[in-house]
């Protein structure tokens, strides 16, 4: 039986309870005289899913975790789906997909923000490769405040394979990559569109680059060369976003 994971930190465990209780095993607030206004709110929210609520001494929590705010939440564990679940999931949508794909987004406070700005963006799915990659740990999940939850997740063995695979249905790879000619805001976004970012400092890998329809940049107007991946990630998916929505207006006559 896999272990639970842990969520950490008042956003985080609140964001969780508010969206997805029944993901959690146990809330754990660092007893106390009295409580603090912010705690006494999570342990209501709990109660009112039926989450059973424990008043641990504060060795429990730095046992755990390290920056904790005084509330630890247990909850069940999260298993990303793969190639087979990805293709089935993707036949059965009714509307033109949006996708994320991270090629090797190793840093778990990186990839937690990405899932969180995906959720945001109303993407469909996420895909990672199960090799170079972060996972989803402890780290993801507080960063993600519910994304993690909420959000489909795919951990893919080939992702140069999967690409082809999700070309084949009808879907256009737009990757990013700081040398293009083409920028973000050049090119079509609205239609069936997975949005592949690179990693951290080296960008995409050589046949990840390969198998991408278009190649964008994000301009950059100052001194500095690139953006980090989860803000980049951000800039293209909400740039997604603003096409699909004008592409749904209707026409003024």
């Amino acid at each position: 039986m896999s272990k639970p994971d842990w969520v950490i930190g008042v956003h985080a465990v609140q964001a969780l309870l508010e969206q997805h209780p029944e993901q959690v095993i146990e809330l754990n607030v660092q007893q106390a005289k009295k409580l603090p206004d912010r705690l006494v709110k999570l342990t209501e929210l709990a109660h009112q899913y039926g989450v059973r609520v424990s008043y641990p001494d504060k060795t429990f929590f730095r046992d755990i975790a390290g920056v904790h705010q005084g509330v630890l939440a247990k909850v069940k564990p999260i298993t990303a789906a793969g190639e087979k679940e990805l293709t089935s999931f993707l036949q059965g949508l009714s509307h033109d997909p949006l996708l994320l794909i991270l090629d090797g987004v190793t840093d778990p406070h990186n990839l937690g923000a990405c899932l969180r700005t995906a959720d945001a963006a109303g993407v469909d799915a996420v895909i990672i490769p199960k090799d170079k990659s972060a996972g989803l740990n402890t780290t993801v999940r507080k960063v993600a405040c519910g994304a993690a939850e909420a959000i489909p997740l795919f951990s893919v063995t080939n992702l140069a394979r999967t690409l082809k695979q999700i070309q084949e249905l009808g879907i256009w790879i737009v990757g990013t990559a700081g040398e293009s000619e083409q920028t973000v805001y050049d090119i079509e976004l609205g239609g069936s569109i997975a949005l592949v970012m690179g990693a951290e400092g080296k960008g995409m890998r050589r046949l990840t680059r390969e198998h991408c329809d278009y190649l964008v940049n994000i301009p950059m107007a100052g001194t500095v060369s690139s953006l980090n991946v989860s803000v980049a990630t951000g800039v293209c998916l909400f740039e997604a976003v603003r096409q699909r929505q004008l592409k749904q207006k209707p026409t003024v006559e």
